[in-house]
């Protein structure tokens, strides 16, 4: 990861003309508190005074942002290479939770070779392995969720989610490792910007929310590190078929497998990631449904008959309706022009998902959920990018839709989903995330699934 000398030198390099689009005249520091907490509000208003491309001056990092909507100039970053386009650094803020090693932060040669070894985890082969574990983790945790009385569905999902990850990426059996794992992985999960940014500094990380933070990663890396030697010494590992197993494995077959250092930090990657990234996304899906009665219908029907297929159309929809990460980041090497804007190395590009899905000259009707427009149709090129693009797409992309759709088919034979409420709730800026604000309050009724859709 270039360091700050590292990028003062890039910028300094280039004596070229530079001409960022416009943007507001705020003060960076407002600038940076709005970005932070009300981005999925403040880029439509830009937009519409600036037009697809603006800029944002930001404090925490201190850098400029150039914020794209056009979906042509979003396949100009996406198509880009990855030594002119960075986005492990773009990603960097998020360095000290995820650690350095994270695929997330990688770029160029190392994260060529940390995508080469993980993307056979998530091949369809091994997705179709994970299927029967992810239904019944979705089984037996449908059946906990109370009746005729409101609830809130994402910290639910949340507590789902997590246990699918440990249990099918990681293969975690052990019922002691699990408890202990759990309460790790949520506390970290909920770590505050304001923790964030104040863990690469040792003297904070000895005082106030820093502390216990620290604690609980150092605690967790205790029992990933425990666990990473059990799978070394199991007499099962070949017929294991969790994730860490497979990396495990690779990493015995050459001398280009993972460290044990960077078994971890994928592995807490796709822990904090993974887990919540999914269950915003099947909370988001229910509460729409639940405010909208036919396309609910026509998904408990999908969900009897096991149509999986428009069970996935409905996430999709849900995912382009109610984005979970509303923009992506690449920070150029060199100068590139973007945009019809000469931009110089050190600069921010940010395709923005949530403006791109919310136009109506790419999803007409864009307010509604419709989830007709994925079933048997692929969307014009770069108008739904939930999942980012190009060679830094992301590699869970394919499991996160395997798990959502089971979750959602499984939660709708047993479940009639209400809202609590007349109004559907707001988004709100949660780290990279946008949840429901309430937590997606619903009420849940029985129904019963015919029988053929039992299996």
């Amino acid at each position: 990861m270039p360091s700050g000398d590292d990028q003062k030198a890039r910028r300094a390099a280039t004596g070229s003309v530079t001409r960022m689009p416009p943007g507001p005249r705020l003060p960076a520091t407002l600038q940076t508190i709005l970005y932070s907490r009300y981005r999925h509000r403040l880029f439509p208003l830009l937009r519409r005074h600036y037009g697809d491309a603006f800029t944002l001056r930001l404090t925490m990092p201190a850098r400029r942002l150039v914020v794209l909507s056009d979906p042509d100039d979003i396949r100009t970053v996406f198509a880009g290479s990855g030594e002119a386009l960075h986005a492990g650094e773009g990603n960097a803020i998020m360095g000290p939770a995820l650690g350095r090693h994270s695929v997330l932060l990688a770029d160029e040669d190392a994260h060529r070779r940390f995508r080469r070894l993980l993307m056979p985890v998530f091949s369809a082969a091994a997705l179709r392995g994970y299927e029967g574990l992810v239904t019944e983790l979705a089984r037996a945790e449908a059946a906990r969720w109370p009746r005729d009385r409101a609830f809130r569905v994402h910290p639910r999902m949340r507590a789902l989610t997590l246990e699918t990850i440990l249990r099918v990426v990681f293969g975690v059996t052990d019922r002691d490792r699990l408890a202990g794992m759990r309460p790790l992985v949520r506390a970290l999960a909920d770590i505050g910007p304001i923790t964030l940014l104040g863990l690469p500094y040792p003297a904070l990380c000895r005082v106030g929310p820093w502390r216990p933070y620290v604690a609980a990663q150092r605690r967790l890396d205790e029992l990933l590190y425990a666990e990473v030697a059990d799978r070394r010494r199991a007499p099962d590992l070949p017929e294991r078929t969790d994730v860490l197993s497979r990396l495990v494995r690779a990493a015995s077959a050459g001398d280009d497998g993972l460290t044990d250092r960077e078994l971890r930090d994928q592995m807490i990657t796709l822990l904090l990631a993974g887990h919540e990234t999914t269950a915003t996304a099947l909370a988001w899906t229910l509460h729409e449904l639940a405010h909208d009665p036919s396309p609910l219908a026509r998904a408990e029907r999908a969900a009897d008959a096991g149509d999986d297929e428009y069970l996935a159309a409905v996430v999709k929809e849900s995912l382009r309706l109610r984005p979970v990460v509303h923009e992506v980041a690449r920070v150029l090497t060199r100068p590139m022009t973007v945009a019809g804007h000469p931009l110089p190395a050190g600069a921010t590009v940010m395709p923005a998902i949530g403006l791109v899905h919310g136009d109506a000259g790419h999803h007409p009707r864009p307010g509604c959920f419709h989830a007709e427009r994925f079933a048997g149709a692929q969307p014009a090129a770069y108008t739904w990018i939930p999942f980012g693009g190009g060679e830094r797409r992301c590699l869970g992309a394919g499991f996160a839709l395997l798990e959502a759709t089971v979750v959602l088919r499984e939660v709708l034979r047993r479940h009639h989903p209400r809202p609590a409420g007349r109004r559907r709730e707001a988004q709100r800026a949660r780290n990279v995330t946008l949840v429901p604000a309430r937590g997606a309050r619903l009420v849940m009724s029985a129904r019963q699934a015919p029988a053929t859709a039992r299996r």
